[in-house]
């Protein structure tokens, strides 16, 4: 009976140390590369540039809500803190920059 020849010594299979064999073997890994860097990474570092300015431009008498949902006017800046007025009865509270969601 004949045996089939293997699958590794065909003739016409390219040769995997071959530089069409490395291209085709490294080509989808830098495909995925770049689609998980254009879907993933670059929209989150667009926000983190968009919440930084926005830290940076906090000034007194706006309206914010913190990370932890407390809503309150800024009363005061420091250079890491914020001094939050909440309640009617004015409470301030001092909150670090980061903590700060929106304006």
């Amino acid at each position: 009976m004949a045996e089939a020849a293997p699958a590794a010594g065909a003739p016409g299979s390219p040769d995997p140390a071959s530089p069409a064999g490395l291209i085709s073997m490294f080509l989808p890994m830098v495909l995925i590369i770049g689609v998980f860097y254009f879907l993933m990474i670059r929209p989150q570092r667009k926000k983190d540039k968009k919440v930084k300015e926005m830290l940076a431009n906090l000034k007194p008498g706006d309206r914010v809500c913190t990370i932890g949902g407390i809503y309150g006017t800024i009363k005061g800046l420091r250079e890491d803190d914020v001094i939050l007025s909440v309640g009617h009865s004015d409470t301030e509270i001092v909150f670090a920059r980061w903590a700060i969601r929106n304006v």
